[in-house]
């Protein structure tokens, strides 16, 4: 199938477009019955006019689109097909009503005249887009002869016998979405080629700001990121949105959508997931950058986090005073670190896991004191911890470079961005404030937001 329109001020349907899976069906039927439906253009059916059509290099197109759009698998009901079909139910106008093509008119060529016909209402049409509307007229007497009403008679009845644009039932249906992707899997197919991976966890509560946070990251052109859902809504949210997500079997159930911010017992749950699962993915032989959703990245910070070389956790400093050691007692930040997957980090993390464990606390506190110490005794100058253990040192990053939310009071500047840049920050990090609508309207405002809610699509 081949659907072609112009660039016109019109746009081609009222409709959000989902993110389809290419070549995997229903995409194409989804888009007819919008722009169907939207009534912004005039839809007709060119297939009786077309004879040929050639694509660049199209030997190789031609086995590309047959090998990612199988028919079998599709008839099968694969994964990608009820993942497509999920998607084309709930959004656009399909979702009320299903897929009804009857209007389509089709556009044919008979006793040497092109003619639009109309099956379901018998007649002859010319069609002109004139002023941003539609003007319709009766085609011409001269062109009424016997011989161009037999081939239109002919048309229409083949094209009842065949029906070709239609799906088996014109409707479509919303499945339970369970993509068939572990997180063994995934980190085969999203890591980068040194075996790294970027690592986000979500709730449903923060959802859009995970989405901001995946723009920011495609816009920077990095694609080894993986999400972790803390809910099945965020699974299937992330599903919807193209993202390589899994869902952790181990995360805590009834997260509270409002109440789940730094001090909360709910937070206090959440945070221990994540360092259980970057320990599982550093067992499993890849090295993690694990950054929390509000932590806006600036420019990739993977070179320089990786150059530190193994057995060293580099770590974003919460310590906000600038005279003050950024390796003090507590102020390791867990929702910002690289971690190398060898032997003493592995050793070290599963360390920190089984501390957190125990803890009455979130995992911060069980990352300082079981890397560096309680009250910070195996700190080595201003920026360095050792784990006697395992000899893994923690060092803490430049905060020029990868600034807290309350160094240099830069959420405060009157352009955030332009501070930021100046300074030279690879990421910040937007926490040392309380509640989600808090930290969502700051960011927001200042402008470092990269995602549009009402049409779910990136901004840049």
């Amino acid at each position: 199938m081949v659907i072609a329109w112009n660039n016109g001020v019109m746009p081609l349907h009222h409709g959000v477009l989902p993110p389809f899976l290419y070549g995997k069906g229903v995409y194409n039927h989804w888009l007819i019955n919008e722009a169907l439906s939207s009534g912004l253009r005039f839809v007709f059916d060119a297939s009786w006019t077309i004879s040929n059509i050639a694509l660049g290099d199209s030997r190789r197109q031609s086995n590309r689109l047959v090998k990612s759009s199988n028919v079998s698998d599709i008839e099968k009901g694969s994964w990608e097909y009820d993942c497509n079909s999920h998607l084309a139910a709930v959004y656009g106008l399909s979702s009320l009503h299903g897929f009804n093509y009857s209007a389509v008119m089709k556009l044919v060529k008979c006793d040497g005249q092109y003619l639009l016909i109309n099956a379901t209402e018998d007649f002859l049409h010319t069609y002109a887009y004139k002023k941003k509307s539609l003007w319709k007229r009766h085609i011409p007497n001269c062109w009424r002869s016997k011989t161009t009403l037999a081939c239109v008679v002919r048309t229409i009845k083949t094209w009842n016998e065949t029906s070709g644009c239609s799906l088996k039932d014109g409707s479509v249906h919303t499945k339970t979405l369970k993509l068939s992707f572990s997180l063994e899997s995934l980190l085969a197919i999203t890591a980068d080629e040194n075996k790294t991976v970027v690592l986000t966890v979500a709730g449903y509560s923060y959802k859009d700001m995970l989405m901001s946070w995946v723009c920011r990251l495609r816009c920077l052109r990095i694609t080894n990121f993986l999400v972790s859902s803390l809910d099945y809504e965020t699974y299937q949210f992330s599903v919807m949105q193209g993202l390589p997500v899994f869902n952790d079997p181990s995360a805590p159930s009834n997260i509270s959508f409002n109440d789940c911010h730094f001090g909360t017992e709910c937070f206090q749950r959440v945070t221990k997931v994540k360092s259980r699962l970057v320990l599982k993915i550093l067992k499993l032989g890849y090295n993690v950058l694990l950054s929390d959703v509000d932590v806006y990245w600036f420019k990739n910070p993977l070179p320089l986090l990786s150059s530190f070389g193994p057995a060293t956790l580099a770590a974003q400093s919460d310590e906000y005073n600038q005279t003050r050691p950024i390796n003090l007692p507590r102020r390791l930040n867990s929702g910002f670190y690289f971690a190398h997957s060898d032997a003493p980090t592995i050793s070290a993390m599963g360390k920190v896991v089984r501390h957190a464990a125990t803890s009455g606390l979130t995992e911060q506190p069980s990352f300082y004191d079981t890397l560096c110490g309680e009250r910070g005794s195996t700190r080595k100058g201003d920026n360095r911890c050792v784990e006697p253990g395992t000899n893994l040192t923690v060092h803490f990053l430049d905060r020029n470079l990868f600034p807290n939310g309350a160094y240099l009071g830069l959420w405060e500047r009157k352009n955030v961005k332009s501070a930021c840049k100046k300074q030279g920050c690879l990421v910040l990090h937007n926490n040392w404030i309380s509640g989600r609508v808090k930290k969502l309207e700051r960011q927001v405002i200042s402008g470092l937001w990269d995602y549009d809610i009402t049409t779910r699509m990136c901004l840049v």
